[in-house]
């Protein structure tokens, strides 16, 4: 019983925990209150930057000069950019990129 007590009593901290820190942003921000300049301007630049951060993050250990291990890699990337910049649609990009890097490195 003190299990099932520990685990309840973790999951309703985490729950409110979670639902403060979403909570804090309309808080502060809501009704008539301005959003700070410098807010805006990490809302614009902050998705391109962790986008940009976990490409490098995913591609650090591929060593481009193996092509038999890095093909896969190289054309799934180079699908997922020209998916993304077709299309502009995420899902479909992250989606085709992952099923098509699977495809990949069991057939080649």
């Amino acid at each position: 019983m003190n299990d099932i007590m520990f685990t309840a009593a973790s999951i309703a901290v985490i729950a409110a925990v979670t639902w403060i820190c979403r909570a804090i942003p309309y808080i502060i921000f809501g009704g008539k209150r301005e959003i700070p300049p410098v807010i805006t301007y990490l809302g614009k630049v902050l998705p391109a930057a962790i986008m940009i951060i976990l490409v490098i993050y995913c591609l650090r250990n591929v060593e481009f000069f193996n092509y038999s291990e890095s093909l896969p890699t190289i054309i799934s990337v180079a699908a997922v950019v020209l998916l993304q910049w077709k299309k502009e649609n995420t899902i479909l990009t992250i989606a085709a990129g992952t099923v098509l890097y699977m495809v990949l490195i069991r057939v080649m």
